[in-house]
């Protein structure tokens, strides 16, 4: 009796009442999701349950910087009394329930990225689900949650001291690194695209596959030209934000020199399916980590999203005591571009060969057809037995850099020890200026890379 024999007869055998009754609080992931769902993969599902949980700790976050819940922050040990009684007043006129807000942000990303950097440890060469640990990865959920809510319980109760200093600096290298991993997503995304509909087009011999990739170019570019007019017209001065003029204008001409590189003839001979598509979408991103780069800018006079508070509850704009909030447009865009990029990290399979070795994913293994017969509409199968799908660790060290980058979105890269006011410095500046160079580089990289390494394999 062959190996899949054997696996269909073991699957078979454990589908019973009580290990499907036991399963919703230490098994398998099916109980939680697939209920009214028809039969999915255990390895995806599980991923789509972590994102919740680090969802979860968006939401608690949101609550967090919520009037009310600012208000009964004084009484955890990291408030900011000056003294008995005493509530300090910032510099920007507003109350120490604001600042609480922040640090209570800080305090539950903290608890969010320990939790997945607890999971990257444990999961280090996890090969197969026939690895014990692969059973904690994929079940015991009831137990993770609580585990999840002690850490996160914990983190409320360290004292402010440096903690918060030095979480900040973890928070901008983390930001950095995933939003270099939201342009290799972009980038796999673009190149997929790209690649199905022009074999779609070929298969089909219809132009209007042709015709939909040239529509999407073109509003692209199109949104990426209106994008750099909007950032000239507020985000600049005739006689003022010198460096914001030079980061528009220098990105802009980074877009355009890989846009030309996209299509010289040796690169669409070592890389037939780059093209325009991929470069428009690029262009489009830059400028969007660009305007979320200038939009921390601390400077009234080249940053609208800054606002000055004053005692009668009146908003004025002026070169002191302004403040910014999460909720501006440029957070909540980023909220929204975090929250889809986080779902297909959880869902993503790439067919790039690149993609997968730098993303620690694998296309998916064929189904057994023992596994294949066990499929039940409602149930997950496990579809790792000969081998893992994705790297688990570094599924959750992702978590932990999305756990950072969102606390650094929410908070709007405020530092809370360093001026004692709700303002970004120019370190949120730099940090995305250089993030979106990097990821410039990276795609200039995957055009150029078959033309300076003939000898390798980019198929």
């Amino acid at each position: 009796m062959d190996g899949r024999m054997m696996r269909s007869m073991r699957l078979n055998e454990d589908d019973s009442p009580g290990q499907d009754t036991a399963s919703c609080l230490c098994g398998s992931a099916p109980c939680i999701l697939c209920g009214c769902c028809p039969s999915s993969r255990n390895s995806t599902i599980s991923r789509l349950i972590f994102t919740f949980f680090l969802f979860l700790g968006v939401l608690v976050s949101l609550i967090m910087m919520s009037p009310g819940v600012e208000s009964q922050l004084h009484k955890l040990p990291w408030v900011c009394d000056e003294g008995p009684g005493t509530t300090v007043i910032l510099q920007s006129h507003i109350d120490c329930g604001s600042l609480l807000g922040h640090r209570a942000v800080y305090r539950m990303c903290f608890a969010t990225a320990a939790f997945f950097f607890l999971f990257t440890l444990l999961m280090i060469y996890v090969r197969s689900s026939q690895d014990p640990r692969a059973a904690f990865q994929n079940g015991f959920w009831f137990f993770k949650f609580l585990i999840f809510v002690g850490i996160t319980v914990g983190a409320f109760y360290i004292p402010d001291g440096s903690f918060s200093d030095v979480w900040f600096y973890f928070g901008v290298v983390g930001s950095f690194l995933f939003i270099l991993i939201q342009l290799v997503l972009l980038i796999d995304f673009a190149h997929s695209w790209n690649q199905q509909w022009l074999g779609k087009a070929e298969e089909c011999d219809s132009r209007a596959w042709y015709a939909g990739l040239f529509f999407f170019t073109f509003l692209f570019y199109s949104l990426s030209i209106v994008a750099v007019a909007l950032l000239f017209v507020y985000y600049t001065e005739p006689d003022a934000c010198y460096e914001g003029k030079v980061f528009i204008s220098l990105n802009l001409t980074l877009c355009i020199c890989i846009s030309i590189i996209s299509v010289l003839p040796k690169v669409q001979d070592a890389q037939p399916n780059s093209g325009l598509l991929q470069a428009s979408a690029i262009t489009l991103y830059t400028m969007f980590i660009t305007w979320l780069a200038l939009s921390n800018v601390p400077d009234q006079k080249c940053n609208p999203h800054l606002l000055t508070y004053l005692d009668n509850g009146t908003i004025l704009a002026g070169p002191e005591g302004y403040v910014t909030q999460w909720w501006d447009a440029p957070s909540i865009v980023g909220l929204i571009v975090f929250i889809l990029c986080t779902l297909f990290i959880s869902v993503r399979s790439s067919n790039h060969r690149q993609v997968n070795s730098l993303m620690r994913t694998e296309e998916c293994p064929p189904i057994l057809e023992g596994t294949q017969q066990h499929q039940v509409a409602g149930q997950a199968f496990d579809n790792e037995q000969d081998g893992v799908t994705y790297s688990y660790s570094f599924f959750h060290f992702c978590l932990v850099l999305a756990s950072l980058h969102i606390m650094m979105t929410l908070t709007n890269w405020y530092r809370p020890g360093e001026t004692r006011k709700m303002v970004s410095t120019w370190t949120a500046v730099w940090v995305k200026i250089c993030a979106s160079w990097a990821g410039l580089l990276l795609y200039l990289w995957t055009l150029v890379a078959p033309l300076l390494l003939p000898n390798r394999d980019f198929s």
